[in-house]
């Protein structure tokens, strides 16, 4: 792990937010139903509409860029991420919460796949497997103590600042990974099939 390149903690970082993103919600069920005056079971489908999005739309948008540099991918998701989240954090209505929690999650799993290949390229071949799983680490982290801690900002100071918390998170990362990246993974082969 000491021996990692420094971009690997990046991707960690961008997988700790994506876990943040996709359960934090749960503990803010409440208090989005009260805020956008629908029943809890109502803002219960953010979560099933956030899972919908990450198994629809990140096969096609991992297809339809399959060409692109995954460097170039990964930002391009970042930002899609980061909108979605400052999307979610300004929304007044359970439609537009909906649309921007569905708008986050195409995201997600092309996150995870382009990244554990980005992950693996980043290290000597001995150690990708062990790349992949530190950068897999960050979702187990988002569980057991982010999404905890996003809870309690969204019940402290209003579920929209959880929101934007992970917006500064992805901000932070975006800038990061792009200084962190070397050009040389983002010159190989993006064809998934390699």
């Amino acid at each position: 792990m000491k021996n990692f390149p420094i971009a690997i903690f990046a991707l960690t970082l961008g997988a700790f937010s994506i876990g943040m993103t996709e359960f934090v919600i749960m503990g803010l069920l409440p208090n989005v139903a009260n805020d956008l005056h629908v029943s809890i079971s109502a803002s219960g489908q953010l979560i099933t509409g956030y899972a919908l999005g990450v198994a629809v739309g990140g096969p096609i948008l991992t297809l339809s860029t399959g060409k692109m540099s995954r460097k170039r991918l990964l930002i391009l998701l970042m930002i899609l991420f980061v909108a979605g989240n400052a999307a979610a954090a300004v929304s007044t209505s359970y439609g537009l919460l909906m649309a921007a929690r569905i708008l986050t999650s195409f995201a997600h799993g092309t996150f995870f796949g382009v990244g554990a290949i980005m992950a693996a390229r980043l290290v000597p071949k001995e150690k990708s497997a062990s790349a992949i799983s530190f950068m897999f680490t960050g979702l187990t982290v988002a569980n057991v103590l982010g999404v905890p801690f996003g809870t309690f900002i969204g019940n402290q100071f209003g579920w929209r600042m959880s929101f934007s918390s992970h917006c500064r998170h992805w901000s932070h990362f975006l800038n990061w990974y792009h200084q962190l990246s070397p050009k040389s993974v983002e010159r190989r082969s993006t064809r998934y099939s390699k």
